[in-house]
């Protein structure tokens, strides 16, 4: 397994070498929407609409936030089950995002859409989100305030650990992995 370091929004260059497997240290500009932001995304997008801010290019983390402490810049920010999001993936993708960052599996659709649009998942520890806020260099609220803890925020990250779940090839670590593993 080899390890880089990203700068997000990643060329296409970056996101032609990385393979399923890979240990990555993301930096730089990442969006953290959940649920409600995506439904809303994709209601703008089937209508033809813009949406509130320019994902194009774009990294999105699919963030399970907690409260942010006095004098901090945000509290546990570790990562949600991405399947939930399965439903709007596949149109984000068409739109122009170009990575996404959880944790578990994603549908056939999405992993479809991954190779179509020469995109990348990544996931990141589940359970460490403490540790991962420590990654967080800057965060700021920049749609739908009124989702509360949904709201999207525009994060700057700095050695954000992850791996490439799929990569631009349909290489699915989810189904590689074990099979690394069986016994014969």
């Amino acid at each position: 397994m080899s390890e880089m370091r990203l700068i997000s929004p990643f060329s296409e260059a970056d996101i032609a070498r990385l393979k399923a497997g890979d240990g990555v240290l993301i930096s730089g500009t990442v969006y953290a929407a959940r649920d409600a932001a995506h439904r809303r995304f994709a209601e703008l997008l089937t209508k033809g609409e813009e949406l509130p801010i320019d994902l194009r290019g774009a990294t999105i983390y699919y963030m399970g936030p907690s409260p942010t402490p006095p004098g901090k810049i945000i509290g546990a920010c570790g990562p949600t089950t991405s399947s939930r999001m399965d439903k709007c993936t596949p149109q984000l993708l068409a739109y122009g995002v170009k990575a996404m960052v959880g944790k578990g599996g994603r549908s056939n659709d999405v992993k479809k859409s991954i190779v179509e649009y020469h995109a990348v998942y990544f996931v990141t520890l589940g359970g460490a989100g403490a540790l991962l806020a420590k990654r967080v260099k800057n965060c700021e609220m920049v749609a739908y305030p009124e989702l509360g803890t949904e709201a999207v925020l525009k994060l700057e990250f700095e050695d954000f650990p992850a791996i490439v779940a799929i990569d631009s090839r349909g290489n699915d670590l989810f189904e590689t992995g074990p099979l690394a593993y069986r016994r014969v």
